[in-house]
């Protein structure tokens, strides 16, 4: 009987859903990036396994910002040390489960100046486990939001992602801001935030605060 196998570069078994270390050993052992060429394809590498990754927009960011049009390549200790730590993440990553549909669903977000990283989860025998990590940079726009409004944006974004395992289900989705909580229930909400509270009125779920 086969216990597990390689799909996609993934390994599957019983347990659930890991990285294909012999794949993960080829990204560590390559060197680090001396033009922006090599930081595409390192960066191309190291996408492919994000899922696996907390964070991982703000953890490449650095390197990410290599690859604006018309930026100096500069590898300086800001892109050595993202470098360094993505290759650790691949290294160290969990596995991740696919969902149970008989038990709720759980969305982590959190919001940075720069990013937003959101995590959906679930808890079986009151031990949580990993479904999925997602994460992205802010643009211009969104830096300039307020802390509550960068809040509301990682769940809006943690529902998009994540729609096709919790629509219909009851989520729980928890934040570092409470005001999240009581921002459902303004009357006077600028017409973006109106948008996005209808858009979570599509789901059923519970606002915590994760403090």
């Amino acid at each position: 009987m086969v216990h597990q196998g390689i799909v996609l570069g993934h390994i599957i078994s019983k347990q659930g859903i890991e990285v294909d270390k012999a794949k993960v050993e080829l990204i560590v052992k390559l060197p680090f990036p001396r033009n922006v060429k090599g930081v595409r394809q390192f960066l191309g590498h190291a996408r492919f396994y994000k899922r696996f990754i907390k964070d991982f927009s703000k953890l490449a960011r650095p390197l990410c910002e290599l690859l604006v049009k018309d930026a100096k390549f500069i590898w300086d200790d800001r892109c050595q040390r993202s470098f360094e730590e993505l290759k650790l993440f691949l290294t160290t990553a969990p596995i991740v489960r696919a969902p149970n549909w008989q038990l709720l669903f759980e969305v982590m977000c959190d919001a940075s100046d720069f990013a937003i990283g959101v995590v959906l989860g679930q808890r079986e025998d009151e031990k949580p486990y990993v479904i999925y990590y997602v994460s992205k940079t802010l643009n211009e726009a969104q830096r300039n939001y307020t802390t509550t409004e960068k809040e509301l944006l990682a769940v809006v974004f943690a529902l998009d992602k994540f729609r096709a395992y919790v629509v219909g289900s009851f989520i729980v989705v928890f934040t570092n801001n409470s005001a999240l909580k009581y921002l459902l229930t303004k009357q006077d909400a600028k017409t973006r935030l109106i948008r996005w509270i209808l858009l979570l009125q599509e789901f059923n779920l519970q606002i915590k605060d994760k403090k």
